[in-house]
């Protein structure tokens, strides 16, 4: 702390004028000095300037230096002693400075280097204790402000309003407050509850010991229990060393525990001990530790239908509901609406360094006919927001911003109606009409949809009431489809399109049933005339099964050329659609359309369907159907 010593006086007592000169000598350009020749004369001095340090002979008549200094402590308590003094003296001093009486002595003659030093550690002291003392009674009155602010008759702190509705709950408060029961405080977010906690724990006999707040919704199973009870040394990895729980924080006070609702089942076991007995382990310790402590807890929960789900236990429900409390949601108090407006209006203009701009009448009219579903918490938050906008002038309507937007749909979030929109334009029919559906033909009703093939839109449902599982899939098959209609049917775009593998993409088309999207294996470039033709040289969809005993829907069509051009372009005529119960990649048999389920073949060729028990005599075994497939046709 740099000071400018010459803002300090130093006050020099001595009754030999020859002692005074060399004082005033010495230190004149570097100190500010007072000379007195006797006690009296430097009392005159001491009550007409601040003096800082006083250095005054031991010896003098009349008074002696040790009776100067208590006189100038009564007169400036914070001036610092230092006494000057023959070696005879020095038993007296010591005692002396050893009571405070005076800083510190120097024996006669003294040095200058040695007395410069001295004085200007003094003068450091003095300034230490001058803001030590200024800070204490700074101090002192905030603390009384405080105190008044705080403790009246009964005060309830920051909470405002004067509607029945609160005045019954206060009244309530004003009853439970100086005992010791547990407070169990009920109502939706934002109406005040850990007010009313704090408003029931300055006006109990436990006001002078801590408040403790826990909010049980922000942290872990793990963490709430050791930020509840603490826990030893080396109980978990990363305890370093041995932390107190909010339960030791708050003996002999209160502990508010915000959103009990939350709290684990078994933090809710250990809870439940320690509201019962006072006592308590830290996680990873086996000394018991009692303590005292007033529970006040809150939700916004219905705890009876918990205990009903079995996800609250009832003992600890009736340990922490032993004088409930119901808050009132702000539009059930519309009256306090004017009293909140004004108290949050004067709180962020003091906030801001200006007048309160104050609101107009329609203004007040409009947060009336609000419902507020956010509460006080988000009044608090409008008022804030139109000060900022209103720049210092008087709140009106314009300057009111709910930040809520209108449901369009009941109990339907936005994000959902805009699936349903995007998902009422996807065209296809559902897997359950397809599977097992019969004939490749183009009137066959095949489980291919032809190109343009009309279908019905997914249904939305908007009743959420069902399992949230259920409404996830239903929203990712809607996601696939989009994917697939966008990407025209291209499955590996699609896959992009949800940034997802190309076999992750199949899988789950698989799981919805919306095997019929995926594109069908078909003979390119040749005319569906060809394909009819095909029964001369067995090779079409149309090969009489006799010529080479290989039932028809067991044709296994060649693999699509790649091309280049439109996605319509590689639609197939109807009659070229082949089954994709025999349409393979390789001798396992597992490509594509593997999985999906055999449609018996068309009609009309006069095959007889008991041919397919016999076993396949093709040349080529890769475009037969094997036995693991039909199973052991050895005995026939």
């Amino acid at each position: 702390m740099e000071l400018n010593v010459k803002d300090y006086p130093v006050l020099v007592v001595d009754d030999e004028q020859d002692n005074l000169d060399a004082f005033r000598f010495n230190f004149r350009r570097a100190f500010q000095i007072f000379c007195a020749a006797s006690g009296p004369d430097a009392l005159e001095i001491v009550e007409k300037h601040d003096v800082a340090v006083v250095v005054t002979d031991q010896r003098m008549p009349r008074m002696t230096g040790l009776e100067l200094i208590r006189a100038v402590s009564d007169i400036r308590p914070d001036a610092v002693g230092i006494i000057l003094t023959a070696f005879t003296d020095v038993d007296v001093l010591v005692e002396a400075i050893n009571l405070g009486h005076i800083y510190r002595y120097m024996t006669k003659p003294w040095e200058a280097k040695e007395m410069r030093g001295v004085l200007g550690h003094a003068i450091e002291r003095f300034a230490l204790q001058r803001e030590n003392r200024r800070l204490a009674d700074q101090l002192r009155e905030y603390t009384g402000y405080l105190n008044q602010e705080l403790h009246g008759a009964f005060d309830f702190g920051n909470i405002i309003g004067d509607s029945p509705a609160l005045r019954e709950v206060l009244s309530k408060v004003e009853q439970v407050a100086p005992t010791n029961s547990t407070v169990l405080l009920r109502g939706e977010t934002g109406t005040g509850k850990e007010l009313v906690a704090h408003a029931i724990h300055i006006n109990s006999p436990r006001e002078r010991k801590p408040f403790v707040r826990v909010n049980c919704a922000t942290l872990a199973p793990g963490v709430l229990e050791s930020e509840l009870f603490g826990h030893e040394k080396g109980a978990f990895t990363g305890a370093i060393n041995q932390r107190p729980g909010r339960f030791e924080l708050a003996d002999g006070g209160t502990l508010f525990l915000d959103e009990c609702g939350d709290l684990p089942m078994e933090v809710q076991i250990k809870l439940l001990r320690a509201l019962q007995e006072r006592e308590f382990e830290r996680v990873g310790g086996t000394q018991t530790i009692k303590v005292d402590v007033r529970v006040i807890s809150a939700t916004n929960r219905d705890l009876e239908q918990m205990i009903e789900d079995g996800h609250f236990r009832e003992d600890l429900y009736y340990r922490l509901n032993v004088f409930p409390l119901h808050l009132p949601p702000l539009r059930e108090r519309l009256e306090d609406i004017a009293a909140l407006v004004n108290h949050f209006v004067a709180k962020f203009a003091k906030n801001a360094g200006h007048a309160s701009p104050g609101i107009s009448a329609p203004a007040l009219a409009k947060l009336r006919a609000y419902a507020w579903p956010g509460n006080v918490r988000e009044l608090e938050n409008i008022i804030e927001r139109a000060m900022i906008l209103a720049q210092g002038q008087e709140i009106d309507v314009s300057h009111l911003d709910f930040g809520r937007r209108a449901q369009t749909t009941p109990n339907l979030p936005a994000h959902a109606q805009t699936e349903g929109r995007d998902a009422s334009s996807i065209h296809g029919p559902e897997a359950a009409g397809h599977e097992g559906s019969g004939g490749s033909g183009g009137s066959g009703g095949s489980g291919v949809p032809h190109q343009g093939q009309a279908a019905s839109p997914i249904p939305i449902s908007d009743d959420l009431s069902r399992p949230l599982s259920e409404r996830l899939l239903d929203s990712e098959r809607r996601e696939i489809m989009a994917a697939v209609e966008k990407s025209n049917n291209n499955i590996a775009g699609a896959a992009r399109i949800l940034g997802i593998n190309r076999s992750t993409l199949y899988y789950r088309m698989r799981k919805h049933g919306l095997e019929y999207l995926l594109p069908t294996k078909v003979a390119l470039g040749k005319s569906s005339a060809s394909a009819n033709a095909g029964s001369d040289t067995g090779t079409g969809p149309g090969t009489n099964p006799a010529s080479n005993n290989l039932p028809q829907a067991d044709t296994v069509a060649p693999s699509p050329q790649p091309t280049t051009g439109d996605a319509t372009d590689s639609q197939p005529e109807p009659a070229a659609i082949a089954h994709a119960s025999g349409s393979t990649s390789g001798p396992d048999g597992a490509g594509e359309h593997a999985d999906r389920p055999s449609a018996p073949p068309p009609p009309g060729d006069g095959e007889q369907r008991d041919s397919s028990h016999n076993p396949p005599n093709g040349p080529d075994g890769d475009n037969v159907l094997q036995p693991s497939v039909r199973g052991d046709f050895s005995s026939q």
